[in-house]
């Protein structure tokens, strides 16, 4: 069970680099949105059946939020390059700095053992979600041809940015205070 709960999580960083390219053409939007919701729902059902089977493993742990930034990493600059937007595209370049500087701290914590400080919370689990739903409509708009649907994917992305922003600086305030401490 646990191999196939890991190979749903490998899928969605492959339909990540297929939904890139089916951005280059307005002929891919409807499937790029299509294999899109197909990726949100691995990412639900990997957690799921994991939790269900008693299937959690360190890899899969470890490999489900990687999936995750690198399917909306590779949508952002999909939607960037496609839209010829420099706003996407510097969200973008700040929510893959965000990424790094929370890999970096976890590294930290996991060297000096206590990971407690960037652990998983709740409050990350909706930032994803705010950023695949964001992903979601910018997709649905190009599909649909509608111009005001990406306006207000634009919108959702600053919100998905801010939610990004504030996660790191609790990951950011929680390693220094337990840095302090030790």
């Amino acid at each position: 069970m646990r191999t196939f709960i890991n190979i749903l999580t490998l899928s969605r960083i492959f339909l990540a680099a297929v939904i890139f390219l089916l951005l280059i053409s307005p002929d891919g939007y409807l499937l790029a949105l299509i294999l899109f919701f197909l990726a949100g729902i691995t990412d639900y059902f990997d957690g799921y059946l994991a939790r269900k089977y008693n299937a959690v493993s360190q890899l899969g742990e470890i490999l489900d939020p990687i999936a995750d930034k690198i399917l909306v990493l590779f949508v952002l600059f999909g939607l960037a390059i496609n839209l010829s937007s420099y706003l996407i595209g510097f969200i973008g370049a700040i929510i893959i700095t965000r990424e790094i500087w929370v890999g970096a701290l976890r590294d930290l914590n996991a060297r000096n053992g206590i990971t407690d400080a960037t652990k998983v919370t709740f409050l990350a689990k909706i930032k994803t979600t705010a950023q695949l739903f964001t992903l979601s409509i910018y997709l649905f708009g190009l599909a649909i041809n509608n111009m005001l649907i990406i306006v207000i994917a634009d919108i959702l992305l600053f919100i998905s940015l801010i939610i990004t922003l504030y996660t790191g600086l609790i990951y950011t305030l929680n390693t220094l205070k337990t840095d302090e401490k030790a």
